[in-house]
């Protein structure tokens, strides 16, 4: 039990740092293949499927810097193979004009064990608050 609530923390920390390093090959193996992933609070969309959500994430983040923070997770194990949590987040982004979101709210996932091996299978972002930044002047 203990042992999988660590590999769930340790399935978000990889999360976000295979997300603020760009390391999309690792991060795609974070969600299981039909994982649903809801952004809507953040002007996203809500998608299914792991390759569409990396094909989305690329384009929408590629080229911005980003920091991700996830913290004091509240995890619970449904069943062997499957488990809830939330966690709450910080974000801070730099798009390549200069301007700068720093975000914070929680992550609500649901996640999927197979063969062994854990797996996001939902998530859905939502946000306390956003505050934007402009670009500087030139």
């Amino acid at each position: 039990m203990m042992d999988d609530i660590e590999a769930l923390k340790q399935l978000k920390a990889r999360y976000c740092r295979t997300m603020d390093t760009k390391d999309w090959a690792a991060m795609r193996q974070v969600f299981s293949d039909d994982v649903t992933m809801d952004t809507v609070a953040s002007g996203g969309s809500v998608m299914t499927g792991a390759d569409d959500f990396l094909t989305f994430l690329v384009e929408a983040i590629g080229d911005v810097s980003t920091v991700h923070q996830c913290h004091t997770p509240e995890i619970e194990l449904t069943s062997a193979t499957t488990a809830v949590g939330i966690w709450a987040m910080e974000d801070m982004l730099r798009f390549p004009d200069g301007s700068e979101l720093h975000g914070y709210g929680h992550y609500h996932e649901t996640y999927i064990a197979r063969n062994g091996e854990w797996r996001i299978s939902s998530s859905t972002l939502t946000r306390l608050r956003m505050d934007f930044t402009p670009a500087p002047a030139t």
